[in-house]
């Protein structure tokens, strides 16, 4: 094996918190031998699974003064140039900042709304290396790890852990998730706070830029902000009874379809409460089926209007729309199907005067 006679790692991407030389393990070392190191590096002796001496920037030339815990662990002589096994660590001083972070598989989260939900979460940290025989001695020595994406690998397990500990204790809803990154960034840097600290590290900030859950909890979401932009429901309702009407009046069948639709929405409601009982009483009164007449659909008109489901506006303008529509087969027809409304009070003599002259002018 090659003598090193000159030691130093060039980290020009400025990624690397640690680095080892020989990359492969102890290399031959001899006094005399030039150590280099770098601003914002710091380079550690490595013997046995131990951190022995530190030394910082600048070029140094290994002598048993600036080494000896590493000269009286190995006996070296003194003035020895005899070679002597060992490996020299780089630690980057410097703080890292966006390192990322993220849930490889989903964490269970109860959510006081939607019960148990599946998450996912990502986000960034920032670390500094604060003890660097310290971080040498816990992540080399007792980790065994000798490289920058094993010590990211360590790192982000363990932020997962936290975070995943932490989301168990939240009693929230995923709605209100969004508004809590900032707290729960901050209660992760106190959770992990003491494990970095015994491995000589500092957690200089963890933030979470997205929680993300299923699509099918994703369409729950969407469900409740499309009833909350809704608002009133009872409006809502007479409004989608109001169209109701208008499409089934435009079918074919007349009065039958008109019938058929208004149970249909009355079952469909059933679950909104009163509104939908009205509806469904309303079109399950024998004698008021209707018989396919305009007379009979303005009957249902006037009965929904009665019964509240229908405002007044909607009730006028639904109602010069039937009367527009009607086409019977004779001016005859037309006349004794208008009077049975006026009868029955759906319309107004004064209506029921005009239309009769509208009707007489065209024969």
């Amino acid at each position: 094996m090659a003598l090193l006679e000159v030691i130093e790692f060039l980290d020009e991407s400025g990624k690397h918190i640690i680095h080892r030389i020989p990359e492969g393990g102890s290399g031959e070392i001899r006094l005399g031998s030039q150590l280099v190191v770098r601003e914002s590096q710091q380079a550690v002796f490595f013997r046995d699974g131990k951190a022995l001496d530190l030394l910082g920037p600048g070029r140094h030339t290994l002598t048993t003064a600036n080494i000896p815990i590493l000269v009286n662990l190995i006996s070296l002589p003194f003035g020895s140039k005899s070679p002597f096994r060992a490996e020299v660590v780089f630690v980057n001083m410097r703080e890292f900042i966006d390192m990322k972070w993220g849930t490889q598989q989903m964490i269970t989260f109860r959510d006081k709304d939607f019960g148990m939900v599946r998450l996912r979460a990502f986000g960034t940290y920032a670390i500094q290396v604060s003890e660097p025989q310290l971080f040498v001695n816990k992540i080399a020595g007792t980790q065994g790890i000798y490289t920058t994406d094993r010590v990211e690998e360590y790192l982000r397990g363990m932020l997962v852990s936290r975070f995943a500990d932490l989301m168990g204790e939240a009693q929230m809803s995923v709605l209100d998730l969004p508004a809590k990154y900032d707290e729960l960034g901050a209660g992760v840097r106190v959770k992990v706070g003491d494990d970095f600290a015994a491995m000589g590290l500092a957690l200089k900030a963890f933030y979470v830029t997205a929680i993300t859950v299923p699509e099918e909890v994703e369409k729950a979401i969407d469900e409740r902000a499309q009833m909350g932009a809704i608002g009133d429901m009872n409006a809502y309702l007479r409004f989608k009874s109001a169209r109701a009407i208008e499409d089934a009046a435009q079918q074919p069948g007349g009065a039958g379809g008109l019938m058929g639709a208004m149970v249909g929405l009355g079952g469909g409601l059933a679950a909104g409460g009163a509104v939908a009982g009205t509806v469904t009483q309303a079109w399950q009164q024998p004698q008021q089926a209707p018989a396919g007449g305009p007379a009979d659909l303005m009957a249902q008109l006037d009965n929904l209007h009665q019964q509240g489901i229908l405002t007044d506006q909607e009730y006028e303008a639904k109602k010069q729309e039937l009367l527009a529509r009607s086409q019977p087969q004779s001016p005859t027809d037309l006349l004794k199907q208008l009077a049975a409304l006026r009868d029955q009070g759906v319309i107004t003599p004064e209506e029921f005067e005009a239309k009769k002259k509208d009707i007489l002018s065209r024969m």
